[in-house]
């Protein structure tokens, strides 16, 4: 299997874990912080559902953040998250499916105008974005369900909440 195969299986199996996170937030906790340097629930979920998105700067050979103009995605409520986070994951698919195996091995540069912040393989980007990244918050998100009270969906196996082996 080729990197380009691989990581479209790989995010095929692991996109479903995040939304299941995701669809249990409660609307009327948005605003919680579990601490004054952490970000909100609201914050955290709607970066969860814009951060797949992402990946369609990773088609071109480089991305400049100092050229583009990001605002971060403000839900108003956990639908507009789910929503968002579905829109991502078909733009995900939409651009795996059109990369190739030379696509995939090709360098990109994430830079913010002359200072290079990344320069890899785009199957490393895409993997740390669509992937890493993902887990990473995914990893927060079942913290703040937990002292929320909230119970814990199975994600790669049983929780205190949940013992279905996901």
């Amino acid at each position: 299997m080729n990197y380009a195969e691989r990581l479209r299986v790989d995010f095929e199996a692991d996109h479903p874990r995040t939304r299941k996170l995701l669809a249990v937030l409660p609307d009327d906790k948005f605003e919680w912080k579990p601490h004054h340097k952490s970000m909100s629930l609201r914050q955290l979920g709607g970066h969860l559902a814009e951060s797949l998105a992402w990946s369609a700067g990773m088609t071109g050979e480089k991305f400049d953040l100092a050229a583009n103009d990001w605002t971060p995605f403000e839900p108003a409520n956990v639908a507009e998250i789910l929503e968002h986070y579905d829109e991502g994951v078909r733009t995900v698919q939409g651009i795996l499916a059109g990369l190739d195996e030379e696509a995939m091995c090709s360098t990109w540069t994430l830079c913010q105008g002359e200072q290079i912040l990344k320069h890899e393989p785009r199957h490393e980007a895409l993997r740390w974005v669509l992937l890493s990244h993902q887990a990473h918050h995914r990893g927060q998100l079942s913290v703040y369900l937990r002292l929320l009270e909230i119970p814990v969906p199975a994600v790669f196996g049983p929780t205190a909440d949940d013992p279905t082996f996901a």
